[in-house]
This record gives C-alpha cells, structure tokens and sequence, in this order.
C-alpha cells in the first residue's frame, strides 16, 4: 500500500508493508535486505528511500514519489503496446547507468523487469524493488526473480553473479522496444528452453545496431556477455546504438526525456489506481502489544 506525503516540496510515497504478511510469506530476510539497500543508494537512476519506520503491526518505506507511473502498464497504454526506438534508446541509457551504480557497490539486482522501473514526472525511469537485491561478492546460488527475465546459468542451478543482470538488461530492451519477451512460449518450461538454448528472433524492423545491443546481453556465456566481458559499461556505451546519447549529461540528469508522462505536476498521482479509504484505515497501526517484535527486533 503507498500513501502521498510532501515534504519540502518534493512529494515521497509511503510503502506500507503488514508485519503479519512479510512472516507468512517468508519474506522478513528479503525485506531487511531491501531496507539496507536501498537506505544506501544515491543515484538519479535507483527509486530514492529516504526514511524507514514502524509500528506493531507495519513497516513503513518513505520513497522518492515518480508519478509517471510504472513501466509496464506505459508500455500497455502505448499505441503500438511499446515504446519507440528514441523512447527505448533512453530508457536503455538510464538503465544501465543504473546497473553501473550497483555492480560498483557489488550489489546484483535479481528481478528487473518493467514492473520494477518506475518514470518520474519529467520521463526518466528509475529502478525500484530491491526484494531480491543482494551483495555478491563471488557468486550466489539462490534461484529467484521472473521466468521471462532469468539468465541461463540460473536456471541452469549453476552458481551466478551479476552478469545475471545483464541479461535481463537485454530482455528489457526487447520488450521495451517491440512489447514482448524475445523468449515466449506456450508454457514455462518451453520458455526455460528457449533461454537456455538462446533461442530468438529479432522482429523485422529491429536495427543492426539495436540487434548488436540485444544479442550482445543475450549470450549464455557470461565471458562474451555486454556488460560483464573485457570493457564493462565503457564498451556498452561506445557502441554504435548510443550514439545520439550523452552519457556524461545523462549522468547529470540534463538530457531531456522523450518521452512525456501525462501529468500535472510532480504531486499528480493520476497514474495509479486509488484505494478506498476503509481499505487504508484498516492497515493503520492501532495501540497494543507488538507480537512481532522479537521477529523484527533488530530489523
């Protein structure tokens, strides 16, 4: 549940989680981490947490509030149910600097996808949900994040590190760019199969350049993976699809967006669905005791 808070004239959502929902889905680990996290971030291209709290029954988030809304449904409300090859560029661009950021603090993401990318009210996306995120030093082993979204060596149960979210970096162009995942299939274990053959097709109108992007994240190989292999970042931003984009202003946030979310302003929260007001009155903390504190005591 998000509630809308403003302070100092920038406007900050509130996240508010049940105590009793995190412990019955198994979710406490996952959740502190995600706190930890994400109170350490400062990148225009991560979501910004500025506070954490709670009470007895909820743990409270204070986020950077982006009202363009999330990916995913933009996606879906688009014409063509994509963006356009300059919308895609864009995104792509911030999205990687987004990675950056985190490879550098050893932190590996695990669940990108367009419902976890978030546009604020000037059009750039931001990277949000931290459920999954972890600090890998060497390599981890859990398998998690979204089947359409895992790399090969995941699903493969072999040990990964963060060439994993170079991966999905090049799924997210793909269905950025024509609105669907390049590995779809009837049924999930066809999909799995798809990924780990590598198996694709490029839509006819994809350029060469967009197609050197994609395939170069798309490869089971982490050695010869974008991102991951000899060069990193600097040799993803030289190629030849960036070509019309600034890294440096980028970085900066001085390249204007374009694309331009339906807004008002930055505290127009028109872009997502409203709750009725019971529904958020009985999540509210009432008085007694905290029969989740020796759970959450060093939370």
């Amino acid at each position: 549940m998000f509630s809308l808070l403003e302070k100092k004239s920038r406007f900050w959502a509130c996240k508010i989680v049940a105590k009793k929902r995190i412990i019955e889905t198994k979710q406490v680990e996952h959740t502190k981490n995600e706190k930890d996290i994400l109170l350490a971030m400062e990148s225009n291209f991560v979501i910004d947490q500025t506070e954490f709290f709670m009470d007895s029954k909820n743990l409270y988030f204070i986020l950077e509030f982006c009202n363009g809304g999330e990916m995913f449904t933009i996606i879906q409300r688009q014409r063509k149910r994509c963006f356009t090859p300059e919308q895609t560029q864009f995104f792509a661009a911030q999205t990687i600097l987004a990675f950056e950021y985190l490879h550098n603090l050893d932190i590996v993401h695990r669940d990108l996808k367009p419902e976890n990318m978030l546009i604020d009210h000037l059009g750039n996306a931001k990277l949000m949900d931290f459920g999954f995120a972890k600090r890998v030093d060497d390599f981890t082993y859990t398998m998690c994040g979204t089947p359409e979204y895992l790399a090969p060596e995941i699903i493969a149960g072999k040990g990964y590190n963060r060439a994993v979210d170079w991966w999905a970096v090049g799924v997210l162009i793909f269905e950025m760019r024509c609105g669907r995942s390049p590995f779809e299939g009837g049924d999930q274990l066809t999909m799995f199969g798809k990924i780990r053959r590598v198996s694709f097709t490029f839509p006819r109108d994809f350029t060469a350049d967009e197609q050197a992007l994609i395939g170069g994240f798309l490869k089971s190989d982490i050695t010869h993976r974008l991102g991951f292999m000899h060069g990193g970042v600097t040799r993803i931003q030289n190629m030849r699809y960036f070509k019309e984009i600034d890294f440096m202003r980028l970085q900066k946030g001085k390249m204007v967006s374009p694309y331009h979310p339906t807004v008002r302003g930055p505290g127009d929260a028109s872009n997502f669905e409203r709750f009725p007001e019971e529904d958020r009155k009985k999540d509210m903390w009432v008085p007694g005791q905290d029969i989740y504190e020796p759970i959450f005591d060093n939370f």
